[in-house]
């Protein structure tokens, strides 16, 4: 049992330090303090190369905050005589004067966009070619080096069948091919073992989404059906996203977090 789930396992039993969540609290505080500290501190090529990337976390943080805010579209014009003549039947309406009129709608589809592909892991390390794919030599002549062999975890439908060894150009190993996943719902901080639809998509390339490759930041389609999530309507909601947070080739199975 990994040390993580002893101290999980510790405070299902006893629950947390009285003082917990107050350190917890002045160390999110100091961090502030120590992170300027390090700013100022760091010279050349790192001083560069840690300027550049806070600059890329507050362009990502001032967008995302200008997408959710709440634009006031409507102000209340000021007391006094109207500006120009108004006919007599809008006489008893209040004055407003429309500065930037976003509908509801328009609004509540920005927020949507600002929060609908946040994923637990923005950036993942690109998988290169050389480490994705073994050469196989197939024939005697050794120019024949046509073959690739997956070495990565893939994802194949149940209705699946492997076509002749002579027409088959990426071979995708038994061994390495899953069908189910570990699914973290964030709210309910609860692990789900479901099966996998299909691959979304694969952040190294469209090539990789279409083998069904599964490596470290992919976004996969899970069946969510017997978890009983419901839509407004009251329909049962039957597949959802999920981005995978491990190495699975590493760990022989897929961890992934629900993309609520």
């Amino acid at each position: 049992m990994p040390q993580g789930e002893h101290i999980e396992l510790h405070r299902k039993r006893h629950g947390y330090r009285l003082d917990y969540h107050e350190k917890k609290r002045k160390k999110a505080a100091r961090s502030v303090h120590k992170r300027s500290e390090q700013a100022q501190k760091t010279l050349g090529l790192k001083g560069k190369l840690l300027a550049k990337r806070r600059h890329a976390e507050k362009a990502t943080m001032k967008k995302t905050i200008a997408m959710h805010q709440q634009k006031d579209s409507k102000r209340k014009a000021e007391d006094g005589a109207p500006q120009s003549a108004v006919p007599a039947y809008l006489l008893e309406r209040e004055q407003a004067d429309r500065a930037k009129v976003l509908s509801n709608t328009i609004k509540q589809k920005r927020k949507q966009k600002a929060g609908k592909w946040e994923v637990p892991l923005p950036k993942v390390r690109p998988v290169a070619e050389d480490e994705m794919f073994k050469v196989l030599r197939t024939g005697k002549r050794k120019q024949k080096q046509w073959k690739r062999m997956v070495t990565k975890v893939t994802f194949v439908g149940h209705s699946f069948t492997r076509k002749p060894p002579k027409y088959e150009r990426f071979i995708r190993p038994t061994g390495l091919r899953m069908t189910k996943a570990h699914v973290t719902h964030p709210e309910l901080k609860t692990t789900f073992c479901l099966e996998i639809i299909g691959v979304k998509k694969n952040p190294n390339g469209a090539s990789y989404t279409q083998l069904g490759v599964v490596t470290r930041g992919t976004v996969i389609e899970v069946n969510v059906s017997e978890l009983g999530l419901v839509t407004p309507g009251g329909k049962v909601v039957w597949g959802k996203y999920a981005q995978v947070t491990n190495n699975p080739e590493n760990d022989g199975c897929i961890n992934a977090v629900l993309l609520v």
